[in-house]
């Protein structure tokens, strides 16, 4: 989680969930990992908490809608759309492309015209 508070330096607070591929094993981080990690960010920071996240499934479930409507004094959250290619823009296909896909612009040259 990237952490900016006004005047001061920015700040990274994570968590590790360390998978040794036992049975019945999370492999990553659910609900209640995540507002661990809120809870400790507020507690590091000392201050409000703005959340602005994207539509993943573990962001919307009960629990953490649950938490977040509990503690609506210090905490708030901003859900972003479900399609914003504003702000999401595409990714590359991990090799070079023309770069002609009906979302992207049209690459520009680096040369100069001809005379």
């Amino acid at each position: 989680m990237a952490c900016y508070k006004p005047g001061q330096r920015s700040r990274l607070i994570y968590a590790i969930r360390e998978y040794r591929g036992r049975k019945d094993e999370p492999k990553g981080l659910g609900w209640r990992d995540f507002r661990d990690l809120i809870v400790r960010a507020r507690i590091q920071l000392g201050g409000p908490i703005v959340l602005v996240w994207d539509n993943v499934r573990l962001h919307r479930t009960a629990g953490m809608r649950e938490f977040i409507d509990a503690n609506a004094e210090w905490l708030t959250v901003f859900q972003l759309p479900t399609h914003a290619p504003d702000l999401n823009p595409p990714r590359a296909s991990g090799r070079w492309s023309s770069g002609t896909s009906a979302t992207s612009p049209r690459p520009t040259s680096a040369r100069s015209p001809a005379p």
